[in-house]
């Protein structure tokens, strides 16, 4: 495991793709490379990410960035954790989570979060073995970019 690198962006994307599929809303990735690889390596990166490579390729990641809340603090927000099929099982997972894990402590966040699929048994199954604490009530509010050009 490592950290991620600009020459990574592109399987990184790849991989993100995948998990659209995955997640049923393949329509719904429209970030392009360009806009990917300078929110991680701009003048102003964003995001952050560790690889897991079996033979020189990559085989999941898991990206966060820092979020603020006005509750708690600041708070590691674990915006995509991914294991290509072919490799769940292997517990790349598991590494990557508890790295994760670690970062946050190491930062001295007050914690750490992020959203999983009401309908996706096997990761809420994997987060429960951290006795993660999975919330209910909350719901998932945006606006596009086309919405905000609205204004």
């Amino acid at each position: 495991m490592r950290v991620a690198t600009v020459e990574d962006c592109p399987r990184l994307l790849e991989l993100v793709h995948e998990l659209a599929l995955f997640e049923r809303a393949p329509e719904e990735v429209t970030v392009t490379l360009d806009e990917f690889i300078d929110a991680g390596f701009g003048a102003k990166p964003v995001w952050k990410a560790y690889v897991a490579e079996v033979d020189g390729l990559i085989v999941g990641f898991a990206l966060y960035y820092i979020r603020y809340s006005t509750w708690k603090g600041c708070r590691l927000y674990l915006e995509d954790l991914i294991v290509t099929e072919a490799y769940r099982g292997q517990k790349i997972g598991k590494l990557l989570i508890e790295r994760l894990i670690v970062e946050a402590k190491e930062l001295g966040f007050s914690g750490m979060v992020w959203q999983v699929l009401d309908w996706n048994e096997p990761a809420i199954n994997f987060y429960k073995k951290y006795e993660a604490n999975i919330e209910a009530g909350w719901l998932n509010v945006s606006l596009s970019k086309e919405q905000l050009e609205q204004y």
